[in-house]
């Protein structure tokens, strides 16, 4: 408390000069039209700048929840359009059929939208971890994308949350095709780079092309057919080789995915017990 008289007592002509400077400041205004004026419209815009800082700042930390309800949005259009193309593919395999009354397997799917919680890309083996779990439906198995194709895998399901297998992991295999020519071989990555995976089993009589598109084959309960992988980068065979060496530049950014779906098949676990 001393101090603080010390202090006053120190600045008190300052204090007093600011005090009568202020006074004499509002009477000069308050009794002149033209600086009246100009204080005004320089307080006018003083306001409207901090509004909008306020604005902005408001608007940065409101990100968040509008990306997510953004995700959401997302996924349903997605399940709608997946919902209309198994219903187009059911009704053109039926004008195809002598016996119109035929019953097909069920083949719908779902997507289930989840957010990346965790991901590694600098590892040998890497994997994402997705903040949604069994009680929202995911199982061990089930294929994980987002908006430019192929992530995952998932191996281990808790009750939240599930950790999948990146597609950067040499134990991940995806059953893959050539677009153009319908060519079957999985993808495997080699650990070198993040970007980049070879596909293998391509037979040396098959006509490849630089840019050919490589989605996935649709020969497994983990994804649908056409998906996108990536395309072609490079090619090679050796003299005495059996298959091509395809280098496939991937789709997906590894280094930037935030979010992503879980393929959800209606008939799953009856799909996983004929193809364990």
């Amino acid at each position: 408390m001393r101090k603080l008289f010390q202090f006053l007592a120190r600045y008190s002509t300052f204090g007093l000069f600011l005090v009568l400077g202020t006074i004499a400041f509002a009477l000069f205004v308050n009794n002149n039209r033209y600086p009246q004026s100009v204080f005004f419209s320089s307080s006018n815009y003083l306001v409207s700048y901090l509004y909008q800082v306020s604005s902005s700042v408001t608007g940065f930390f409101n990100l968040r929840p509008e990306n997510d309800r953004l995700l959401v949005q997302n996924v349903e259009l997605k399940n709608r359009i997946a919902v209309l193309e198994n219903r187009l593919a059911l009704f053109e395999e039926l004008n195809k059929q002598e016996f119109p009354d035929y019953v097909f397997a069920e083949r719908d799917f779902r997507f289930i939208p989840a957010r990346v919680t965790q991901n590694s890309t600098g590892m040998t083996h890497n994997f994402i971890t997705l903040n949604k779990g069994r009680r929202d439906g995911v199982r061990a198995g089930m294929g994980v994308v987002n908006a430019e194709g192929v992530v995952g895998i998932v191996t281990i399901v808790s009750n939240r949350f599930s950790t999948a297998i990146s597609v950067l992991n040499p134990m991940s295999q995806i059953s893959s095709k050539i677009a153009r020519n319908n060519q079957v071989g999985p993808l495997v990555w080699d650990g070198l780079d993040y970007r980049y995976a070879l596909l293998t089993d391509i037979p040396r009589h098959i006509e490849l092309q630089v840019g050919d598109l490589i989605v996935t084959s649709g020969l497994t309960p983990t994804f649908p057919a056409g998906v996108p992988i990536g395309v072609i980068d490079s090619f090679s065979i050796g003299d005495g080789d059996a298959f091509h060496t395809v280098r496939v530049r991937l789709a997906v950014n590894f280094r930037t995915i935030s979010s992503a779906s879980v393929f959800y098949f209606k008939n799953y676990d009856e799909l996983r017990e004929l193809n364990p």
